[in-house]
C-alpha cells in the first residue's frame, strides 16, 4: 500500500513514522485482539503506516574530503516499519496532525509496540 499522491510533498524526519489511524475495532482482519481495557488504560492506538523516515543517523566518520558531496556521506540505520504495515503504538508518544483534512499521527519508532505486515500487499 503506497501513500496517497498528496503525501508525496511530506518528508518524514529521522526515526519518525506517519500513521493514519484506522477506525476503532477490537480485532484486526488477521485476528489480533486488543481488549478494551488495554485500549483505554494504555491509550493504545492502531493505524496504517503511510510514510517512513530514513532512520537513525550514524555518526559521520572523520573524513576530510572536500570534493565529496556532504549528502552522500550521511548514512542511516533503517526503521523496521514499512509503508502499508498496521502499527500498534502508544498514543501518548504520538503527535496528532491534520494534513489536507485527514488525521494522522507522527510516531517515533520507539513508541510502536508491534507491526502487522501483510506481504501480499507488496506483491
Amino acid at each position: 500500500m503506497k501513500g496517497p499522491k498528496k503525501l508525496e510533498k511530506l518528508i518524514i524526519i529521522g526515526d519518525r513514522i506517519l500513521v493514519q489511524p484506522r477506525s476503532a475495532q477490537d480485532r484486526t482482519d488477521s485476528g489480533l485482539f486488543l481488549p478494551p481495557g488495554v485500549q483505554e488504560k494504555e491509550k493504545v492506538q492502531s493505524g496504517y503506516v503511510m510514510k517512513v523516515g530514513p532512520g537513525y543517523p550514524l555518526p559521520m566518520p572523520g573524513e576530510d574530503e572536500p570534493w565529496k558531496d556532504e549528502r552522500d556521506s550521511i548514512k542511516y540505520i533503517p526503521l523496521q516499519a514499512r509503508e502499508g504495515d498496521l502499527a500498534i503504538f502508544l498514543q501518548k508518544d504520538a503527535f496528532e496532525v491534520i494534513y489536507e483534512g485527514e488525521k494522522y499521527f507522527i510516531v517515533p519508532q520507539n513508541a510502536i509496540l508491534m507491526l502487522e505486515r501483510d506481504e501480499e500487499l507488496f506483491s
